[in-house]
């Protein structure tokens, strides 16, 4: 996935062009990620933006993937009100250099409407992209129980380890179509640009032991049962 000089700079000035759709500290933003970028011409680019209304203050998060040749450039972005009357916002942005050979997931998540009329032209009505590359999991965890309504031992945890550092949910009816089809694309983009010859990963070899692997799977309430 090597980029021409022209692409580069087409890709470039989408993004710039992307991020100032968003209104999200724009300038702000791509000098950041240009910053993180360090020389490397993008190949690709998924912006998304979040709105978040706490009681009376509404909070903001963007986040920018962009693709390059051998790494992917993730940039989030929110901001703070430090006032009551929100004068004086801090804007908090963050960047991490993720190399592709380190990529060990992409999952990409699809929601269609009325799927008994489903035609090879309609498009979901939103999508789920997860990307893993640090083998950092989430824990679900919840008290575990039996079926025995009068039993009050101490049955421990259950719960799942799931893969994921990071997750965008993108919905047609609040980001727009367009922004649905923009996240399958990327998504596209990043499985033939994280693709290892030969099918084969350094990282792909199964976890053992450890807490997060049993957490994974379905066990009993009762120790030897």
């Amino acid at each position: 996935m090597q980029p021409t000089i022209g692409s580069a700079a087409g890709a470039a000035r989408k993004l710039k062009k992307t991020l100032d759709h968003a209104g999200f500290y724009p300038a702000l933003v791509l000098d950041v990620i240009l910053d993180a970028l360090d020389g490397r011409e993008p190949a690709g680019d998924l912006v998304h933006l979040e709105t978040h209304v706490e009681r009376t203050e509404v909070h903001r998060h963007i986040t920018v993937l962009v693709l390059t040749e051998d790494m992917l450039v993730v940039t989030q972005a929110d901001d703070q009100h430090l006032e009551e009357d929100g004068a004086e916002p801090l804007a908090h942005v963050s960047t991490e250099s993720v190399p592709l050979a380190a990529v060990t997931s992409v999952v990409l998540s699809a929601a269609w409407a009325r799927p008994h009329e489903y035609r090879p032209a309609d498009q979901p009505r939103e999508v789920t992209l997860a990307i893993s590359w640090s083998g950092a999991q989430r824990l679900d965890l919840v008290p575990a129980g039996c079926t025995d309504p009068q039993c009050d031992a101490d049955h421990g945890y259950t719960g799942t380890a799931a893969l994921e550092d990071l997750v965008l949910r993108i919905s047609a009816d609040a980001d727009g179509p367009d922004a649905v089809e923009a996240a399958r694309r990327f998504a596209r983009s990043i499985r033939a640009a994280s693709a290892v010859p030969g099918g084969t990963h350094p990282r792909s070899a199964p976890a053992r032991g450890g807490v997060s692997t049993r957490l994974g799977r379905t066990q009993s309430p009762h120790p030897g049962v």
